[in-house]
Parts: C-alpha cells; structure tokens; sequence
C-alpha cells in the first residue's frame, strides 16, 4: 500500500519541494541585498571620513540606506512569523482521547 500512496502522493511532494526551493532562493536574494546595504553604508563611512561627503550628505544618504536596510528586516521578520506559522499548521494536534 505504501508504494500506491507514494505514488499518488508524488505531484504533491514535487510541488512541496518546488515551493520550498523558490522559498531558499528568495532567502538568499534577501541576505544578498542585506549584505549589499551593509557594504554601501560602509563605503559611506569611509567617504564620510576622506571627506568626500559633507555632513549633509552624509546624513541623507545614510537615512536611505539604513530605511532600506530596516525594510528588508521587516520582511524577514514577516517570512519568519509565516514560515512559523505553517510550521504549526503542519505540526499535529496531540489530543487526549478517551477511547
């Protein structure tokens, strides 16, 4: 019997893994742009202090950069909450019965 329900049940594992592939990669997206953000705030830094930024301009740009950065950890932290979530929607109830 297990091999009949393998079998019916393959589209939907190939599906399950599709999606969690696509997940992977968004997460790596994510992280990259994460990391991006974090080297332009240093080079912004480093210009800061050769003084090819003004204090002006230091400050805008910064504030863009790190208002970036603060979006992308709010979808991380919405990901995280979903991914949670399903996680316990997958989990199954462990109810006591009087049988």
């Amino acid at each position: 019997m297990l091999l009949v329900d393998n079998i019916l049940l393959a589209p939907f594992n190939g599906l399950i893994w599709v999606f969690k592939e696509v997940h992977k990669a968004a997460q790596q997206e994510i992280d990259g742009e994460a990391e991006h953000v974090a080297h332009a705030l240093s080079e912004l830094y480093m210009q800061l202090e050769t003084g090819e930024l003004t204090e002006e301009q230091f400050a805008a740009q910064e504030k863009v950069l790190l208002d970036r950065l603060d979006e992308i950890w709010e979808r991380e932290e919405g990901a995280a909450d979903a991914t949670e979530a399903t996680e316990q929607m997958d989990e199954p109830e462990d109810h006591d019965r009087d049988d």
